[in-house]
């Protein structure tokens, strides 16, 4: 077997996990299994422990730890230390345990007191916490190490309360880096005095300032609203204020992703490159489909738009990608509307360790839309050139008072012309899906989606023999038949059930309804330079996909070493049903084109065929803290697929292992290095001139980088250098005229440079910047050496992007704001044998928008210079995809 070193090295490993899986298991304390009797939410000033106080006129600070000795402060034999300085002896510092790493802050709640207000962190492992004050001027902050504010689904959020009280101008609450949680409270005109507690249900920050502290108590309006920071009225003397969760990311700047690893991991723990576009930029660009929303991510172009519905595929570090993931599996039928989705994580490299059957470059994964535990409500109108409108609606929150039964619904409809003549695009989708609570442990989600998309799409652009287009792109170069029409239904459930607070079993399953019927013609070949002769097509085809996945998720220690495993096995089944007709057509008269055919159109040819794929597989993976600077990504998986099409072809098996390995250094909190080695495999089909199968295409790729946070944490940059070389692949047989025969010798590279950079440059200045340098050529190739060293198609050798953002933060016109996009595509080769190069072009998108309150108003301008470019070539002369012309679009929405 090849890689008989890694094989054998990861029987060893998988055997020292499982062992050590076993024996956490066994001797997990009772502790760790039983849910504490002690978490209550009603507290009093009995069950509450002073920590700290600090505030205008202390002269010292105390430190003291639940069931612990109070502890003098180096204040007491020292100098007086000033208001705005406090010195904060350590506690002891706790034995690493698999919960200490990262404390879960699940909720922050604002209460009244007669004194002014608190502010409650609420974890049940606060002992945990370590708290530094870095208090300066006017205002009190406070780094609470150790801890993130995470929703019990996983989603980060972000507190804050404008003008809560007299003398305060704001306070927040947000995570700054993976481990830490800062606390913000501005003061008008002095620092106010704030009082750390700990009791348990959490850390408690008591605040109150010279005004309050002699005026009867104000009611805090607070707002957890990531995107729309909306004040709420105040809540009754005796009720606690709780801020309203949409549980979707805030900002631009992600710091957690699950799709590498299964996990939600930071992602400088990650020894690969992983962008991750949050809603806000989806919003803030006001993009139409997947395809729109990757570009800002580096190494990633458009390589089918799939009869401009919203699907496609994407071209990954050199090599194709077909489709989409799904929440983390096979999104098979396509259709993938925007308004469901939540954020568009992409994962470079080599993914098959965790996905099974993938091409090398990479894969998209789209996480979806979850229910809320607060009521949330989105109404959106849009309205734009070409006849576009859109509307659609986003309604989520409980069913029930003790929230157990939550629920969301997205839904929408937009209807549009192209720019050119016949084209039409009409989309309707409705998503509902409910979260059932089944108690403290265990989470069931139902979700369902219907998708129907009916169109016309825009004709492809021709190359003529003297290598240029001439044709204006409103030429329209097909015949007008009936269109596309996909319709697509999705079903499933996620069921998640916690053992103890260190190990989980999570389960998934889902099946995808996909119908299409087409009829359709599409360039092929231009003739004495006017006639382009078309393909002509009617067909109906349905996919159908059935997924199924377990995982058993856990966290234990081996000695000092922390380790967070993931064991699973997936199978998926695809089944596909084909009935094409072909028909006859004449070919098109490129400058003078009469669409008007005789009807019906004759029929050459028409079958029926089907083809299946069934694959299973398992995996193990070991995230491995050797320290906190130091970790280890370890993985491996083994797939087995079986492939037929046709009742008259034999049924393909193959069977593949697929390493991963990855090392992380932090030499400091902010910087990550990082070195990774990956594999991947990918079926062949077709036939060998013996008769003999093909070997799976494999995908090898070393990689290296650098992820480090700026200005604060509020800039996050990943500098990845890759290597990834394709084997196995099949070309054109030379010694066989039959062209449904191949031989097996072609061998493919792609390495190259990229840089993403994503967050805050200052408060209200946010940007999303890329830039990409991609050398991807054949280097072997028997059944034609001269294609050797030619470059892979529909590759750029240079890409790059930035989207940004600037909202005015006070005054009159505070929610006013700019954007400003540029994406540049360099030139890419139309086929292998690089007969013709699609030019490069720079387009420029703008924005302008204005947020207050419940209220959104924006416009959106894509190609704001009406830039003639091209998108893709499809692989063929005759395929070039133009991309559209100037583009406005206005919507309003209301958020309630």
């Amino acid at each position: 077997m090849k890689n008989s070193w890694l094989y054998s090295g990861f029987q060893l490993w998988l055997a020292l996990s499982l062992s050590g899986c076993l024996s956490a298991l066994v001797g997990m304390p009772a502790s760790a299994q039983v849910k504490s009797e002690n978490n209550v939410d009603s507290r009093t000033s009995s069950n509450l422990t002073r920590l700290w106080k600090v505030g205008r006129g202390d002269a010292k600070g105390w430190l003291r730890r639940s069931n612990s000795p109070i502890i003098r402060q180096l204040s007491e034999v020292e100098p007086p230390i000033t208001n705005a300085q406090l010195l904060l002896v350590q506690s002891p510092t706790p034995q690493i345990t698999p919960t200490s790493e990262i404390v879960p802050i699940t909720s922050v709640k604002a209460n009244p007191t007669d004194k002014g207000m608190e502010i409650i962190l609420q974890t049940t492992q606060g002992t945990q916490l370590q708290v530094t004050n870095r208090s300066t001027g006017n205002n009190f902050i406070a780094d609470v190490s150790g801890g993130q504010l995470r929703l019990p689904s996983g989603e980060a959020f972000t507190f804050r309360s404008e003008k809560p009280l007299a003398g305060i101008t704001a306070i927040t609450v947000t995570n700054i880096d993976a481990n830490t949680v800062r606390v913000t409270v501005v003061g008008v005109a002095a620092m106010p005095t704030v009082e750390l507690f700990d009791d348990n249900t959490g850390l408690v920050f008591g605040i109150t300032t010279a005004t309050t502290a002699t005026s009867p108590s104000q009611q805090p309006q607070t707002s957890q609203k990531p995107r729309s920071e909306t004040e709420k009225p105040a809540a009754q003397p005796d009720e606690p204020i709780e801020l309203v969760v949409t549980g979707e990311q805030d900002g631009y700047r992600v710091q957690d992703a699950t799709t590498a690893t299964r996990t939600d991991t930071p992602l400088r723990d990650i020894p690969q490159s992983i962008q991750v576009i949050p809603r806000q930029v989806l919003e803030d660009r006001n993009v139409k489909t997947v395809t729109e929303a990757v570009e800002t991510v580096s190494g990633v172009v458009s390589a089918d738009t799939n009869f401009n519905s919203p699907a496609g595929s994407y071209i990954i570090r050199g090599f194709e990608q077909r489709g989409n993931f799904r929440n983390g599996y096979r999104d098979a039928g396509s259709l993938t509307p925007i308004a469901t989705i939540e954020r568009v994580e992409v994962l470079k490299g080599p993914a098959s360790v965790l996905f099974g059957a993938v091409e090398p470059g990479g894969i998209i994964n789209v996480i979806t839309k979850q229910p809320l535990s607060e009521p949330y409500y989105n109404l959106e109108f849009q309205a734009g050139n070409r006849d576009l409108y859109e509307s659609s609606i986003d309604f989520s929150g409980p069913l029930n008072d003790d929230k157990t039964l939550l629920y969301r619904l997205n839904a929408s409809y937009e209807s549009s012309n192209g720019f050119q003549d016949f084209v039409t695009s009409h989309l309707t989708t409705i998503a509902p899906s409910i979260t059932w609570r089944l108690g403290d442990r265990t989470d069931l989600n139902l979700f369902y989606e219907s998708t129907k998309f009916n169109g016309i799409p825009e004709s492809f652009n021709t190359v003529f023999s003297d290598n240029t287009i001439k044709l204006p792109r409103s030429r329209y170069l097909s015949y007008p038949l009936d269109g596309q029409h996909y319709t697509t239904q999705k079903y499933g459930y996620t069921l998640n059930h916690k053992f103890s607070d260190n190990w989980q079993l999570r389960n998934n399953f889902s099946i995808t309804a996909f119908n299409a019927i087409e009829e359709y013609t599409v360039g092929t070949n231009l003739v004495d330079a006017r006639f382009l002769e078309q393909f002509a097509a009617r067909r109906n085809y349905v996919v159908d996909n059935y997924f199924g996945q377990i995982d058993l998720i856990g966290k234990f220690n081996t000695g000092s070493i922390l380790h967070q495993l993931v064991f699973g096995f997936d199978g998926n089944r695809n089944v596909q049903i084909y009935n094409p007709t072909g028909l006859s057509v004449p070919a098109l008269d490129v400058f003078n084109p009469n669409y008007n055919i005789p009807k019906p159109l004759t029929t050459l040819y028409n079958y029926s065929d089907f083809g299946t794929i069934q694959s299973y597989g398992f995996y193990l993976q070991d995230q491995i803290s050797f320290q906190d600077n130091l970790k280890l990504l370890i993985g491996g998986r083994f797939d087995w697929i079986s492939q037929k099409s046709g009742t008259d072809q034999p049924e393909q098996s193959d069977n593949a292992f697929s390493p991963r390995i990855g090392l992380v250094y932090q030499p400091s909190k902010s910087v990550s290095l990082y070195a990774s080695y990956s594999q991947s495999f990918n079926p062949n089909s077709g036939l060998n001139g013996d008769g003999s199968q093909f070997e799976p295409t494999k995908g090898t790729q070393y990689e290296a980088g650098i992820k480090a946070d700026f200005l604060e944490n509020r800039l996050s940059t990943t500098l990845a250098v890759y290597q990834i070389t394709k084997t196995n692949i099949t070309t054109d047989d030379p010694n066989n005229d039959d062209p449904n025969y191949l031989i097996q010798i072609g061998e493919q590279r792609s390495q190259g440079i990229e840089l993403d950079i994503t967050g805050e440059i200052l408060p209200g200045w946010k940007a999303i910047a890329s830039y990409a340098y991609t050398n991807a050529e054949v280097t072997e190739d028997n059944s034609d050496p001269s294609t050797v060293g030619n470059r892979l198609e529909d590759v750029p050798k240079n890409q790059a992007s930035l989207w940004t953002t600037y909202e005015l933060q006070n005054g009159d016109f505070k929610g006013l704001g700019l954007g400003l996009g540029l994406f540049y595509v360099g030139a890419r080769a139309v086929d292998l044998d690089n007969s013709f190069e699609v030019p490069d072009y720079l387009r420029t998108d703008a924005a302008i928008y204005y947020r207050r309150d419940a209220l959104k108003a924006a416009i959106n301008i894509r190609n704001l210079f009406d830039t003639e470019y091209f998108v893709d070539s499809n692989g063929t002369r005759a395929r070039i995809k133009t991309g559209a012309p100037f583009t406005i679009i206005g919507s309003i929405s209301w958020e309630f």
